[in-house]
């Protein structure tokens, strides 16, 4: 029986944040992946080599977690005053279904670099040196990104002296602004009206939770409430059965309430959103790589899960609600950090620790924050093509 030969897609495999994926231009997607649909899914997913019953992506480029089985479709921004469309889809490492529901904020820091160096941005908008700004319209959440790409030599700057922990060489420093993130598509960045609830959760209990929809949906649990310390690593809640599975009940329960789904069945089929994360007063520990993380030098414990597992870091798009909700007065978060007035938080993750900014302000009763800003870094890996199979899709 004769096989379908390989094609191969024009690509590039970038590391943005702590994470990293594969980005395309939109028109260089064959022309039945260039509109959403099955044939772009099922591309994506080949791609990176989901679904994958081994968990291991040995036939694609993901790595088999949520920080690298993603990826990034790119094209000139259909809308007035900004750069470049910028979609995000989340794969699914053993279920075929790729996630379009939220942003990846630590690849967000890629998608300027990636814009300049494909001719996406308009060459009299790029300084031959200094910074180039970046107007990026997030189309999964319909929200504007403004990233600050170093320029030396009419060349996007990928070298430098930035540590950003979870990212074990330096490079250079992207600011990162992301504009009005509060989704307000319900009206409230707090979908249940409220800056904590009780969150009743069948088999688990019923704790405090602060539900908040600013960068991406997020659930904020205290730590001792489920019985953890908010210094645990990985190895703690990964290596528990138990654990992510109650963490994955809470995760549906909280969907629920937040009016995200409307039961608890339909969260297998949302995987991406929404996250959660639990917070605890700052303590010391020791980060995965090693290194001493004094409670001095931190305001917060957080720890967050992404994909059903406990992420290395921290998601960018949950730094954005960690920093939202710590300068709202009353959220747990906040509380966790101390309580009272505050623009910026560092909190310690798994790897080590991370600085946002935030400024929030009643206006008409409700609390909104007009951005988040939060430094990152991102890297070119490989640049080519990559090869999928001509009837994958």
């Amino acid at each position: 029986m004769a096989q379908a030969p390989q094609i191969k897609v024009p690509a590039t495999y970038m590391r943005g944040g702590t994470s990293k994926g594969t980005f395309f231009k939109l028109t260089d997607l064959p022309e039945a992946c260039q509109v959403p649909g099955e044939a772009r899914d099922k591309l994506l997913l080949r791609v990176v080599g989901s679904p994958d019953p081994y968990g291991a992506h040995i036939d694609g480029m993901g790595g088999a977690t949520s920080s690298t089985s993603k990826t990034v479709i790119l094209s000139k921004s259909s809308q007035p005053d900004h750069d470049v469309d910028y979609l995000f889809g989340q794969v699914g490492i053993d279920k075929a279904f790729v996630d379009w529901s939220g942003n990846c904020g630590n690849l967000s820091a890629a998608v300027g670099p990636f814009a300049i160096t494909n001719g996406l941005i308009d060459p009299a908008r790029v300084p031959k040196d200094g910074l180039c700004t970046v107007r990026i319209w997030q189309a999964n959440i319909g929200k504007t990104i403004i990233a600050h790409v170093p320029m030396t030599n009419g060349q996007v700057q990928e070298t430098g002296d930035f540590e950003l922990d979870g990212v074990t060489f330096p490079a250079a420093e992207i600011q990162v602004e992301f504009v009005d993130p509060a989704d307000d598509a319900g009206g409230s960045m707090f979908p249940t009206g409220n800056l904590v609830d009780d969150l009743e959760v069948p088999g688990v209990g019923t704790f405090k939770a602060t539900m908040i929809n600013a960068g991406i949906p997020t659930i904020f649990v205290d730590a001792d409430a489920i019985g953890y310390t908010g210094t645990e690593l990985r190895e703690a809640i990964n290596g528990d059965p138990k654990a992510l599975a109650m963490f994955e009940t809470v995760r549906a329960y909280g969907a629920v309430k937040m009016g995200l789904i409307k039961d608890v069945g339909e969260a297998a089929k949302r995987q991406h959103t929404p996250k959660v994360a639990f917070v605890a007063p700052a303590k010391t520990y020791t980060s995965s790589s090693g290194k001493t993380v004094d409670a001095g030098e931190i305001d917060l414990c957080v720890r967050a899960l992404s994909m059903g597992k406990l992420h290395h870091a921290m998601m960018g798009t949950a730094a954005v609600a960690i920093g939202t909700a710590a300068a709202i007065p009353g959220t747990l978060v906040n509380l966790a950090a101390g309580g009272g007035d505050r623009e910026a938080v560092r909190f310690g993750h798994p790897s080590g620790t991370l600085r946002v900014g935030a400024q929030a302000e009643r206006v008409n009763g409700e609390w909104v924050v007009k951005k988040a800003i939060m430094s990152r870094s991102a890297r070119v890996l490989m640049s080519g093509w990559v090869h999928v199979p001509g009837d994958a899709f």
